[in-house]
């Protein structure tokens, strides 16, 4: 009976949102409306940004790569959330599980970052403009973003690492609709404790810190904006700083509520509700928060749009004219 009840789960059913039949077929076409959006959106970001050298700028450098982490984010849980509710099959194997976590966690911490270093970006620009470009350096925006990147890999290398030596017994159902971290080891029938110390410690460093580092930019940017002179300038900026702002509040205050609020007030419809956050609704937001009061970004867009069009509407007549 022990041995029985020590045999490590082959694999776990994910519970998803909802197990209404009703509610999984409008969650379907508004999760599935919610990536094309965010696919289309961020990839015309990058592909706006890639295509117009008057971009290749600190700036953008950053929200390409954001754009890119966002859609990557967003592709590791929405379509297997999809094609569990159009297959009806929840089931998803332990590898397949422990890889997701790995993504998942490797994408969130790069875009939790992200978001920081752009904070620092616009806080040079706005507070030091006439050393930004000595600041804001090519190596040093090598390293804002190629660190990151390593520092990722690394964090959620040692997440699975953990995760591994912990053993499922019996009960596999994972009330969430993909494989995440806490649900995970609420399942282990070991002892859990040095994941949990891990998880509040890389909690510590990749969501409060970048959150507080964002709030000291934006507080010092305030500060700057109320200097200008012009009413016109003060508002667009505030306008600007505010929708930026709404962006962190969504995504931080829903990560640390995950991550870093005590088990007791959390449950499983509140961790997946902040799951959707920002795993899904902060990667659709972001190219709109960041481009729509971007004159050089959306004139970049605008020109990558008439380009395509263009090549359009030339293929079938040039098509013609060869045949001739």
């Amino acid at each position: 009976m022990t041995t029985e009840n020590q045999t490590n789960a082959l694999e776990f059913i994910l519970l998803g949102l909802t197990e209404v039949p009703e509610e999984e077929t409008f969650l379907y076409i508004l999760f599935l409306l919610m990536y094309v959006v965010t696919v289309v959106g961020n990839l015309l970001i990058i592909l706006a940004i890639s295509s117009d050298p008057h971009l290749h700028t600190p700036m953008y450098f950053f929200l390409a790569n954001l754009s890119w982490v966002d859609f990557c984010l967003a592709t590791n849980t929405v379509p297997q959330m999809l094609v569990n509710i159009q297959s009806k099959s929840k089931s998803i194997s332990y590898p397949r599980c422990l890889t997701q976590m790995y993504f998942f966690h490797f994408f969130g911490i790069m875009d939790s970052v992200l978001i920081a270093v752009m904070a620092y970006d616009r806080f040079v620009a706005i507070c030091h403009p006439l050393h930004y470009t000595t600041i804001m350096s090519p190596r040093l925006c090598g390293l804002l973003v190629g660190g990151p990147w390593l520092f990722s890999c690394v964090i959620s290398l040692t997440h699975i690492l953990l995760m591994a030596r912990l053993v499922f017994c019996g009960h596999n159902e994972l009330p969430h609709y993909f494989c995440d971290l806490t649900p995970l080891l609420r399942l282990s029938c070991t002892d859990t404790t040095i994941n949990q110390i891990f998880v509040l410690i890389v909690a510590g460093m990749v969501i409060a810190t970048p959150f507080f580092c964002i709030l000291a930019s934006y507080a010092r940017i305030i500060v700057a904006i109320w200097k200008v002179p012009s009413v016109g300038g003060r508002k667009k900026a505030f306008s600007t700083c505010s929708s930026h702002l709404s962006v962190v509040a969504l995504f931080y205050g829903t990560t640390i509520g995950v991550y870093l609020c005590p088990s007791s007030v959390r449950t499983a419809v509140k961790e997946k509700a902040s799951a959707i956050m920002y795993t899904t609704v902060t990667p659709m937001l972001n190219p709109f928060i960041y481009s729509l009061r971007n004159k050089d970004l959306k004139g970049a867009l605008r020109k990558l749009i008439n380009r395509k069009n263009h090549r359009l509407f030339l293929t079938p007549h040039g098509a013609g004219s060869s045949r001739t």
